[in-house]
């Protein structure tokens, strides 16, 4: 037997299945995401209320950068570690919005398309190296790296067009209504027009964070801001519980855990 037979007897060896560290794209998650946004807004101005703002940057990094590393460190998607991640993310970028607003005195007016400006560079950059920005597709330390570089832009992003609208007369519940209205349209346009999925995904990511910021400054604003006064703390806590309890439920379902697909 030649050398050549051996070669071509031999089996091909098959690509290992890789799943996403990114969850299945459900009703949930977008529940999930938009209760991380509001409990992200009300947790990071309850902790400059309490600590004041460099204690609550510094500590707001630091627990993002242990949040990371963790995700970073697991090899497959894990429900509670990813959105604890998330969690921080929206966090810290509330606090990156609000510290170039209130700390140097950039106007959202500026801020805003300076954070569109860094989310379209990260989108670039990922495509130009990977092919693609498909959340599918989130199986190397690479593209995991150019994911979370791209969630952190779109919170702060969209902390500073929360802010934007809701001082420039529309207010919280105004707001709301209106990204509420807005998040509806990438979905249209990819359900009955011609924007692909992972345009739309990205378009309704971001207006994600501004909905759920503006629902949850509604709920804790005094009256004379326009909202309920209910306050930072119950907000906080009360959006906390139902975050725990739909991660609790999708760790047990499992209804979220991605599919393994070729590497």
């Amino acid at each position: 037997m030649t050398t050549d037979h051996l070669t071509h007897d031999r089996p091909r060896r098959r690509a290992r299945p890789v799943a996403s560290k990114v969850p299945e794209v459900t009703v949930w998650f977008w529940i999930i995401k938009v209760l991380t946004t509001g409990m992200g807004e009300t947790a990071s101005d309850l902790l400059a209320h309490v600590l004041g703002p460099i204690p609550a940057v510094a500590l707001g990094a630091a627990a993002l950068a242990a949040a990371l590393a963790v995700q970073l460190a697991v090899r497959r998607y894990v429900a509670w570690i990813y959105w604890t991640a998330i969690v921080m993310v929206s966090v810290f970028g509330t606090m990156a919005a609000d510290v170039l607003h209130v700390g140097l005195g950039v106007p959202y007016l500026l801020s805003t398309p300076c954070f569109l400006a860094a989310l379209a560079a990260v989108l670039v950059l990922w495509h130009r190296a990977e092919g693609t920005l498909s959340i599918h597709s989130v199986h190397t330390r690479r593209r995991e790296l150019f994911y979370w570089a791209a969630v952190l832009a779109t919170f702060a992003l969209g902390t500073a067009a929360g802010d934007l609208t809701a001082t420039a007369g529309l207010g919280y519940l105004g707001s709301a209504v209106g990204y509420a209205a807005a998040i509806a349209v990438p979905a249209v346009a990819h359900r009955w027009g011609n924007l692909n999925a992972v345009a739309a995904f990205w378009g309704a990511y971001v207006i994600t964070r501004p909905l759920g910021a503006s629902v949850a400054d509604w709920m804790a604003a005094d009256h004379a801001r326009g909202g309920l006064a209910l306050g930072l703390a119950p907000v906080t806590l009360s959006w906390t519980l139902a975050i725990l309890t739909l991660i609790a439920y999708l760790t047990l379902s499992r209804r979220d855990t991605p599919h393994a697909a070729p590497a």
